[in-house]
């Protein structure tokens, strides 16, 4: 049987490492082909999407949330100020660090805890289960995408084994 632990902690990780790598090649293509950072790093797919630096904050930011409330402890607060290739891998390595704290006991139980979170000034309330598979993971899922596909499309070449990852 799956434990709560085993459907949230090594899916976000595995995410946020993809990510680190995607970010990666991104950050060596600007470098070989003299594009300043700044240009993939404030690079949008459309005028009203988020640029690829909130793309990774998002992504952080529903992964250490996700560890945080279904283990039963605080959510780390980060600054949000990111602005070059080296400060978004740290931000992912210390979102990662954090998780990996989580231990799988601090979990049990965690499917049916009532999860409240604050969107765009509203509530939005859920039981664990529901918050991590209807939220937290589409979420996560959907702005690493996005962060891929900002950078796939300024160039850079990635393929669906970047987004996926090592088979391990």
């Amino acid at each position: 049987m799956l434990s709560m632990y085993d459907i949230a902690i090594p899916p976000l990780k595995r995410s946020l490492s993809n990510l680190s790598a995607i970010l990666k090649k991104g950050e060596d293509y600007a470098d070989t082909k003299n594009i300043e950072h700044t240009a993939l790093l404030n690079a949008r797919l459309f005028p009203d999407m988020y640029p690829l630096i909130r793309q990774v904050q998002i992504a952080t930011d529903m992964s250490k949330g996700a560890a945080a409330r279904l283990s039963g402890t605080e959510v780390p607060k980060y600054e949000d100020s990111e602005t070059t290739f080296q400060e978004l891998q740290a931000r992912i390595a210390k979102t990662i660090s954090f998780i990996d704290s989580v231990k799988p006991v601090q979990m049990e139980g965690s499917e049916a805890r009532d999860i409240t979170v604050i969107v765009r000034s509203r509530p939005l309330e859920f039981k664990g289960q529901a918050y991590l598979l209807k939220w937290v993971l589409p979420n996560v899922y959907f702005h690493v995408t996005t962060a891929y596909n900002i950078l796939r499309h300024n160039g850079v070449g990635l393929g669906k084994a970047d987004y996926l990852g090592p088979k391990d």
